[in-house]
């Protein structure tokens, strides 16, 4: 059965690291925003956050890291969502029940519920650095789903089945991320926007499931 993560109060290190670290990246995404990302150097964010170059280096080893924060949370939460799904639940519907449910909630690691998603869309696209990041991290989420749904078929990784799930599965992802950014755009927000989004993803994931015809995925 699925299990929750167990609530633990984090220690005042921890909480001071977690504390430090978005100070860093809110300050730091703050100037990208409003300069461009290609024109602030990683000093100038750790002055502005009153900090050590070396000390923004320590929690982000790229200074793409520091404007797509996010990244690593999400593919931590797809991990859990496959990994602890409960029993009898297939990997590609626990993936539908838990992005449906972060959309549904305006969770922050959809982008949907970032006022400033727009302005962040303008930045990466004015940054081939920012780009190939994405392109990395788009990699990375294939690379993962790839060994996710190895697991519960009991096939390789590179299996072309699995191969080809897996990379499917992203583009679901990257096509309600993109439809999104253009509803925002043309001013859709709030329930609309997050109504619009869930039905576009449930739609995307049951012609993926027909398309795979599902089997241990």
């Amino acid at each position: 059965m699925r299990r929750e993560p167990c609530p633990r109060e984090p220690g005042l290190r921890e909480r001071k690291k977690s504390e430090t670290r978005q100070l860093i990246s809110d300050v730091a995404t703050g100037l990208f925003l409003e300069r461009g990302f290609d024109e602030v150097t990683v000093v100038e964010v750790a002055a502005a956050a009153n900090v050590s170059a070396k000390t923004v280096f320590n929690y982000f080893p790229r200074k793409e890291d520091l404007f797509l924060d996010r990244f690593p949370d999400l593919l931590e939460r797809v991990a859990f969502a496959v990994r602890e799904r409960p029993e009898g639940v297939r990997p590609l519907a626990a993936l539908r029940a838990e992005y449906l449910r972060m959309l549904g909630e305006g969770d922050p690691l959809t982008g949907f519920g970032d006022a400033n998603l727009t302005a962040f869309r303008e930045v990466v696209a004015h940054s081939p650095a920012l780009q190939g990041r994405v392109r990395e991290f788009v990699q990375e989420l294939e690379d993962l789903l790839s060994v996710l749904f190895a697991e519960a078929s009991g096939l390789r990784a590179r299996d072309p089945d699995v191969r080809v799930a897996a990379v499917t599965t992203a583009g679901v992802l990257r096509t309600v991320h993109e439809a999104g950014a253009r509803l925002i755009a043309e001013g859709v927000t709030g329930a609309d926007l997050a109504g619009r989004l869930a039905e576009l993803a449930d739609r995307l994931f049951h012609r993926l499931g027909k398309a795979l015809d599902e089997g241990t995925i």
